[in-house]
């Protein structure tokens, strides 16, 4: 446990190096991480130079309520969706005015599972102005665990979508 603790922080000490090179910030729309994902990023000094907030976002009503998910995606794809986790953090960047935001919503169990989407079912988002990256995946594990597993996962395909946009020199017009 201690050595994930420390290659979790390693990792969000990454996040926060690119963005301070980038000048740029982040916030978070969670569901099934309940506020990991904010919480880890916390544990890491120096958080407030580039994390603006997060919000969780449990109930589809807030989900659509405060992160402004449109109902219809809600709907048509249901909560736990690449359409709905795009919308959650597209949201997220928008009400706290960042950069970058990562969504995660899905199936952590140990109920609430079916056919089509089981427990450990998770779909997880990346916005930019340059880029929106969906990613599915379904995690073992009980439910602790699968929420530490998304946490770690979506903050790694943050890590990376960063890394890209270095590596191309983009130049997306930053959040005013």
């Amino acid at each position: 446990m201690q050595n994930e603790i420390e290659n979790l922080n390693s990792l969000v000490s990454e996040i926060a190096k690119l963005l301070a090179e980038r000048g740029e910030t982040l916030s978070t729309a969670e569901s099934c991480t309940g506020g990991m994902i904010a919480s880890s990023i916390v544990n890491v000094s120096g958080a407030s130079s580039f994390f603006k907030g997060g919000a969780c976002t449990y109930w589809n009503e807030a989900k659509h309520n405060i992160l402004g998910v449109p109902q219809r995606i809600l709907d048509k794809y249901t909560e736990v969706s690449e359409e709905t986790a795009l919308a959650m953090a597209e949201g997220a960047r928008q009400i706290y005015n960042t950069d970058w935001a990562v969504s995660t919503t899905g199936v952590a169990g140990p109920n609430g599972g079916t056919p089509g989407k089981p427990v450990g079912f998770v779909w997880m988002g990346v916005a930019s102005n340059c880029k929106k990256i969906a990613l599915n995946v379904k995690f073992s594990g009980n439910r602790e665990e699968i929420r530490e597993k998304t946490v770690f996962k979506v903050l790694t395909l943050l890590r990376n979508a960063i890394f890209e946009e270095n590596e191309q020199k983009s130049t997306c017009t930053k959040v005013q």
